[in-house]
Order: C-alpha cells, then sequence, then structure tokens
C-alpha cells in the first residue's frame, strides 16, 4: 500500500514588478536635456564661421566672430581657398539672425559698409521640395574685394562699385532639380584695372534671370553700360554648371591701352577677346 502524497498548496500568481528608474536618473536625464538645450541656445558663433569656411571651401571667412549662432557678428574675408595670401576684408562688420519654425528657417544679414538694412533669406520644406526666397533688396560693395578670391582677379586688381539688386528672387527644388524664379542684377560701375591706363574702362550689367514659374535653366547676360573696353555674352545655368560665350573689344582708339587685359581675359582672335566658360 502505497504511502499518500502530499500536494503543495498553489501560491497565488504575481506578476513580476517592473523596475522603475530610480528617482536620480530621471533628475540625471533632465539635467541633460537641460544642458543640450542651453548648448543649442547658447552655441557659439565660431560654430558658424566654421560651416561658412567648410561649405565654401575657405573662400568666405568669418573672423573675431562675437555673440551665438543664432544672434552674431564678424568681420568676412573674401579668400582665393585655404593657404590664399590675396584674402580681402569687407570694412566694417557683418551682422546675422537665425530663426527656426517647423520645416523652416529664417536669415537676417546685414553689413555695415554696404546695406542699407538687413535682407532676409527664408528656407521652408514641405516634404516634397525645399524653397530658398529673398525679399526685394539692394546692396553696394567696393569692387577691390573680388581680388581676395585668387585667380584671376589678383591679377585684375579690380577697382570700382558693384550694385547687386534682387527681385523676385527664389530657388526651388522639385522633381530633382533647381528652378529659379525673378532675377538678381549686377551692375558694375566706374571699373578699373592695373592691367590698363584707361580709368575707368566702362561699366556693365550682369543679369540671371529665370521665370514666374521657375525656370531650370535660368539665362545669364553680360552687357555694356558706357566705356571704351565693351563686353557682351550671354549664357545659361543648367545643374551645377554654367556655359556661357561672350566677347571683349575695345572702343577704336583705345586698342594699345587695352591690349594687356583682353590678352588676359579671353582667347584673343583678331581685335577681340573671346570668353567662354563651361
Amino acid at each position: 500500500m502505497s504511502a499518500p502524497r502530499h500536494t503543495m498548496p498553489a501560491l497565488p500568481f504575481r506578476p513580476a514588478r517592473q523596475q522603475q528608474p530610480a528617482p536620480w536618473a530621471w533628475a540625471g536625464l533632465g539635467t541633460l536635456a537641460g544642458l543640450l538645450v542651453a548648448l543649442l541656445l547658447w552655441a557659439p558663433a565660431q560654430w558658424l564661421a566654421w560651416g561658412v569656411a567648410q561649405a565654401s571651401q575657405h573662400r568666405l571667412v568669418l573672423q573675431s566672430v562675437r555673440g551665438t549662432l543664432w544672434n552674431g557678428s564678424a568681420q568676412l574675408l573674401l579668400s582665393g581657398g585655404e593657404g590664399s595670401r590675396d584674402a580681402q576684408a569687407l570694412p566694417g562688420r557683418v551682422q546675422w539672425k537665425i530663426q527656426l519654425g517647423w520645416l523652416s528657417a529664417a536669415l537676417s544679414f546685414n553689413a555695415d559698409c554696404c546695406m542699407s538694412a538687413p535682407t532676409q533669406w527664408v528656407v521652408r520644406a514641405d516634404g516634397t521640395s525645399l524653397r530658398l526666397s529673398t525679399n526685394n533688396h539692394r546692396s553696394q560693395w567696393p569692387a577691390v574685394l573680388l581680388s581676395g578670391l585668387g585667380a584671376p582677379w589678383n591679377s585684375l586688381q579690380a577697382t570700382g562699385q558693384l550694385t547687386l539688386q534682387a527681385d523676385g528672387l527664389g530657388l526651388q527644388w522639385a522633381a530633382g532639380r533647381w528652378l529659379l524664379q525673378g532675377q538678381m542684377e549686377l551692375q558694375a560701375q566706374q571699373m578699373a584695372s592695373r592691367l590698363s591706363t584707361l580709368k575707368p574702362m566702362g561699366s556693365y550689367r550682369i543679369v540671371l534671370r529665370g521665370t514666374p514659374e521657375g525656370s531650370p535653366t535660368p539665362e545669364l547676360q553680360l552687357s555694356t553700360m558706357q566705356g571704351p573696353l565693351h563686353l557682351t555674352g550671354q549664357g545659361q545655368w543648367v545643374g551645377a554648371r554654367l556655359r556661357f560665350t561672350g566677347e571683349a573689344s575695345a572702343e577704336e582708339g583705345s586698342e594699345s591701352a587695352l591690349t594687356n587685359l583682353l590678352n588676359i581675359i579671353g582667347r584673343r582672335q583678331g581685335g577681340k577677346s573671346l570668353l567662354s566658360l563651361g
């Protein structure tokens, strides 16, 4: 006869208790989040200076920076690239303000020397396209700054006044290509060069023109406003490349004074110098 079996009474089921983070862990996460927000809000202006230098391959340099990434100022230099010895500093300082929104960013930019009011740039994204636009604005810049960009500007040593004007200007990325709206006009007035004894050589107009609906191949036109050096040309911006053809010639009686310049800026063909890009 077998001995009776004794069974243990069933214990009530208790679900495993989830381990809760300790109070100090929550405090640590909160402190870290606060530090990250503070770091972003007070990010030094040197971060922007580094980004501009890298994006432009050191052709645009911000030095003596002050303030933060979002609200600061600096001295602007134009350079031929890293190691260039031809850098030219813009007189005075430039100021900027950056504001972020939902899928948008706004930049306000001003230069003491050359702008009567700040210009506004806005970037917006909607998931399928990206658009960059600016308000209509006008500014004036000394042409001597161009010599800071290296060859061939450091050989030309151009002087004069550059007037830049934007009207309805906008750039949109859609369907895998850039579209330009509005136009930008550059007037180079009373230009001179160390390569010619004629001072001034002339005044010129360059127009980059899109269409109201946005053009994938905006047109570029060069024309002479006045002066003994005649410049003409036209081209198109196709993707990231500019295709341009034009010519330079001297007014009758000014050929000898402009020979050196014509030899440098293009390929000589008789009394003309042929210009070509792309």
